[in-house]
């Protein structure tokens, strides 16, 4: 004997082993269609039946249940509730055959629009209204459907529907997974054998690759886009009232910087005293004079904690506006935090003799490194017939950064870390800065990358000032109980570096404070220590009750969080997008695809002259630095990928006196 039943809303069938008991306690011992054995009781069965075989009742229901008319068999319906077998018969016949309970059965089973289901084969006809709102949304659903293939065909061949254009970013990036756009799209995908990204990118949805990654960086972080509003500015009478106020200083400020930066926040200054020594000043732009705690200018700061920046573009942290109004651009003096610090002769500095001002300072010029960083060596600083701008002072300004070099260096030993060795520039050394250059070529973009050394006398002035500027006013915060952003290091451990709101050493500097304040226009970091400084500069030892972050303050705390996590997403957009332009430049007709690599650790090589890491597992049992030459193919601008092949591994050189002899 075979069972017709119902488990997990599918009708199916069993064929019976064993029976017990009787009437309405009846139950067998059943093995499924699948195989599974199952035991059954009377009140779970709808029919009872000898033949025909279960396989084949059930293809043969199947294919009918497809025929029977939904909508004619409600209008026949009683309006009670009904048996299975008793429509059955006034549907098919007073002879209704099992296939055809059956098939009515899986009908029925099938159409909750049409009927509720009641009980063990028992139904009940949906009221009027409730299959006309049920048979609407079917007929939504089946236009969903069409639509949906219809899309699905037009992604396989090529064509990104009209339609779907405006919601591109939203399907790559933060797609909602029941709608029949994204079903469309991944229906697509699994066609085609392409990613979602891929497969836009051949529908000229996406223009190409690049724009993948920065579409992916802005919806993430930028969901309102890059751009400021063109009426955020600070009021030019507030801008007015604001340096009506300062005190000019009577220097000649200068600052240093590549040919590409636009936001000048930091300027020099060197001015002789009676006993020989030299006073120093260290200026900073200072947007915080006029810009205020939860004003429309500080929300949008606080919004982006930081400028983006990226191979061929930025996105600034502040306004075009009131970068202009606040960059220390050379011509006229500008509004500026500044801190003075004596050095005498031989270039000590005097730490007690520092002074903390806001002030307008005379800009004197903008010196860019491209100009005259090729000027500067030690010679050309003695001597006093050499011909650029600002010589004595940048002599005065290096004798001094020296001297400060060499006293951080010995602070670093002391925390049981290496000395660092000043000005050593070894043109081997794979630890180098680039620039990128994008330029278009004949419509088609071209990337130059160009090798920068650091360690000249030029980036060591401007270095250790700069750092000597946040150590110091890392002090001034600390020495009056003043909370700010304090970046501190330990020597080693898991969160070596962090920012927290109290002082706290940074041993890989050598130094007891250190606090960022010398990029207020590119960091909401430095702007937020500089509302405490100016609170500083004008209030002295009552500060602490002015200042915007009392000690304490929890919302100060929450900036050092979100500071933290949005300057490591940024640095990690950056070199993402490095990685693009790289792998761009190993694609370029002009630039061979066979290069040499040196191998750093566990398999991971950097391509000698370019910053491009690649995995080269052939190399993985090598010395680090072990140089080889490689072909690199297979190039993935979204997988941002490359495969490498050795060509030639270089035996390193053996030094003479390691030679055996001959």
């Amino acid at each position: 004997m075979h069972l017709l039943y119902e488990e997990g809303g599918d009708i199916k069938v069993a064929t019976v082993q064993s029976a017990s008991g009787t009437g309405d306690a009846e139950s067998w011992q059943a093995t499924s269609l699948s195989g599974k054995k199952i035991k059954l009781k009377a009140k779970e069965v709808w029919l009872r039946f000898e033949k025909p075989e279960p396989q084949a009742l059930m293809d043969e229901a199947t294919v009918s249940s497809k025929e029977i008319d939904l909508q004619f068999l409600w209008d026949c319906a009683p309006d009670d509730e009904f048996d299975l077998v008793d429509v059955a018969k006034e549907y098919f016949g007073a002879q209704a055959t099992i296939p055809q309970q059956t098939a009515l059965a899986i009908a029925l089973q099938g159409a909750p629009v049409f009927f509720r289901r009641k009980g063990r084969g028992r139904f009940l006809r949906a009221p009027l209204e409730q299959l006309q709102a049920g048979l609407a949304a079917l007929e939504r659903k089946q236009k969903e459907l069409e639509q949906q293939a219809a899309w699905q065909q037009e992604l396989v061949s090529g064509t990104f529907p009209e339609t779907l254009k405006s919601q591109a970013n939203q399907l790559l990036f933060s797609p909602d997974k029941n709608t029949s756009a994204y079903k469309a799209l991944i229906a697509a995908c699994t066609e085609s054998g392409e990613s979602p990204a891929q497969l836009m990118i051949r529908c000229k949805a996406i223009d190409s690759p690049l724009q993948y990654h920065q579409a992916m960086f802005l919806k993430t972080h930028f969901p309102n886009g890059a751009n400021h509003d063109e009426g955020l500015a600070v009021e030019q009478a507030i801008f007015d009232a604001v340096i009506a106020e300062l005190p000019l200083a009577e220097v000649n400020a200068f600052s240093i910087d590549d040919a590409g930066t636009t936001e000048i926040d930091d300027a020099l200054s060197v001015t002789a005293l009676a006993d020989g020594g030299h006073r120093i000043g260290i200026h900073i732009a200072a947007p915080g004079l006029a810009i205020t705690k939860d004003d429309a200018l500080d929300r949008v700061a606080r919004s982006r904690m930081s400028t983006v920046y990226f191979p061929g573009d930025k996105i600034t942290m502040l306004p075009d506006t009131v970068i202009q109004q606040f960059s220390l651009d050379e011509g006229a003096a500008r509004p500026a935090l500044s801190i003075y610090v004596d050095i005498d002769g031989a270039g000590v500095v005097d730490k007690d003799s520092l002074q903390l001002r806001a002030e307008m300072v005379p800009m004197g010029a903008n010196l860019r490194l491209e100009n005259i960083e090729h000027l500067v060596t030690e010679e050309s600083l003695a001597d006093e017939a050499a011909d650029y701008s600002y010589r004595q002072e940048l002599s005065i300004l290096w004798t001094a950064a020296k001297l400060l070099h060499a006293g951080r260096q010995e602070q670093r030993v002391v925390n049981g870390l290496r000395a660092e060795q000043l000005g050593v520039i070894d043109p081997n050394a794979l630890a180098r800065d680039f620039h990128f250059q994008i330029k278009d070529v004949d419509g088609v973009q071209k990337v130059e990358i160009t090798p920068r050394q650091r360690g000249s006398i030029l980036d060591t002035i401007v270095a250790e000032w700069m750092i000597y500027c946040n150590s110091a006013s890392g002090r001034l915060l600390a020495d009056h109980g003043l909370p700010g952003l304090f970046r501190t290091q330990k020597g080693w451990g898991p969160l070596r570096t962090r920012m927290q709101t109290t002082p706290g050493p940074h041993e890989g500097l050598g130094l007891d404070y250190y606090a960022w304040c010398t990029s207020p226009l590119r960091r909401y970091s430095d702007l937020v220590n500089q509302w405490q400084l100016i609170a500083l500069a004008k209030h002295g030892i009552t500060a602490k009750m002015v200042a915007p972050f009392p000690p304490r303050d929890a919302t100060l705390m929450g900036i050092a969080a979100d500071f933290e996590a949005c300057y490591s997403a940024y640095g990690e957009y950056q070199d993402r997008l490095e990685k693009y332009w790289c792998l761009r430049w190993i694609m370029q007709d002009e630039v061979p695809q066979q290069v040499f690599v040196r191998h750093l650790k566990e398999g991971m090589s950097r391509v000698e002259p370019i910053p491009l890491h690649l995995p080269v597992p052939e190399l993985a049992a090598h010395p680090r630095m072990t140089r080889a030459e490689v072909s690199i193919a297979d190039v993935d601008l979204l997988q941002l990928s490359a495969g490498v092949r050795v060509l030639h591994i270089e035996t390193p050189e053996v030094p003479e006196s390691d030679a055996s002899p001959a």
